[in-house]
């Protein structure tokens, strides 16, 4: 009788991953760097067990959004004080924190539970090309399509 391989936490090794933002469109380069970060394109891949690397986002102030979303796109926070709700476009947000913007799409990709949690801190971003992990020597990592 054959078994379906399980992963184990202690089992799993890790890469770093270095994904350059310019040019490239944000939902397309979130959705890789979920897929890196959840460890799916490895075939021991476990959705229990976080089998995922790291990755590192530089030159995310260049990032593009297709359409008219650098003015209709909104972030939405809260203070949880009555009338505490705090907008502001895409636009706004990334001239001030663009780290922010691709954070929040990954982010929005990974599970909402404990796993995504621990996942999310797995997620480097900078707003220009210097980086302080090169100690880790970071492979590039080049978006299909």
């Amino acid at each position: 009788m054959r078994t379906t391989y399980m992963a184990k936490p202690n089992e799993v090794e890790r890469n770093w991953y270095i994904i350059d933002a310019e040019g490239k469109t944000l939902g397309r380069l979130a959705s890789e760097a979920a897929a890196l970060i959840r460890g799916k394109h490895k075939p021991q891949f476990t959705p229990h067990v976080d089998t995922g690397d790291f990755v590192v986002v530089i030159n995310a102030e260049k990032i593009v959004l297709s359409g008219k979303k650098l003015q209709d796109k909104m972030y939405y926070r809260h203070s949880h004080y009555p009338g505490g709700l705090k907008v502001t476009s895409a636009q706004d947000m990334l001239a001030k924190k663009p780290e922010r913007v691709v954070e929040q799409a990954v982010h929005g990709m990974l599970p909402k539970n404990r796993l995504g949690d621990k996942m999310k801190l797995k997620l480097k971003v900078y707003a220009g090309p210097e980086h302080p992990h090169q100690a880790q020597n970071p492979e590039v990592y080049e978006l299909r399509g």
